[in-house]
């Protein structure tokens, strides 16, 4: 099995790519410290599987997966990470992972679900797949999500509009729309909830 890891923190993917390497029929092929960088290396060696963190920088681990799937189809891609939040799982399978696995579990059992992955099965963590289904749906919507992630780090309605090509008075609206649907008392909190429960 060749496989590329995409990670950011260096000892973390460094570790790793050791560990996976000792299993007799698992090869490192490539090591990525950012998502751009995971699509590139994705693309140029073709592995059997990717495995991709979340939150990295220049692009995030879905995104790539995204990114990777619509290119080679046949790709294996897991996105393995420790942060299990349910909104991370469904925007995850939604961009075509074939795993979502958490970074608590022991190589031995790492590698076993990754040659369950490679032979064609669909792998998720199963503490987080109960949550998943328990949790309910993301209340917001698409466009929702998008003013909320834009305003995240605190911008200025102004600005938050104008990168999204909308009017002040829309992104006040949507604003509004997301308190509301969260049930939370302003902006800060809708970011807070959102992130905690991994839907931005």
């Amino acid at each position: 099995m060749r496989v590329v890891i995409a990670e950011d923190q260096a000892l973390v993917r460094d570790a790793l790519a050791r560990l996976l390497a000792r299993e007799p029929d698992i090869e490192v092929v490539g090591q990525a410290a950012d998502g751009r960088a995971a699509v590139r290396l994705a693309h140029a060696l073709t592995p059997d599987v990717t495995l991709l963190d979340i939150e990295m920088p220049e692009q995030d681990g879905i995104s790539a997966c995204r990114e990777i799937r619509e290119r080679h189809p046949e790709m294996r891609l897991v996105v393995l990470t420790t942060f299990g939040r349910p909104g991370y799982l469904r925007r995850a399978l939604d961009a075509g992972a074939d795993g979502f696995l958490l970074k608590d579990d022991p190589v031995d059992v790492l590698a076993a679900n990754l040659r369950r992955i490679q032979a064609g099965e669909r792998m998720v963590d199963p503490a987080l797949a109960v949550t998943a289904l328990t949790g309910g749906p993301c209340p917001l919507s698409d466009r929702e999500l998008e003013v909320l992630a834009m305003a995240a780090d605190g911008s200025p309605v102004g600005s938050v509009a104008q990168a999204l090509y909308l009017s002040e008075g829309t992104v006040r609206n949507y604003l509004s729309a997301i308190i509301q649907k969260l049930a939370v008392k302003n902006r800060a909190q809708a970011v807070l909830k959102a992130r905690d429960s991994g839907w931005i």
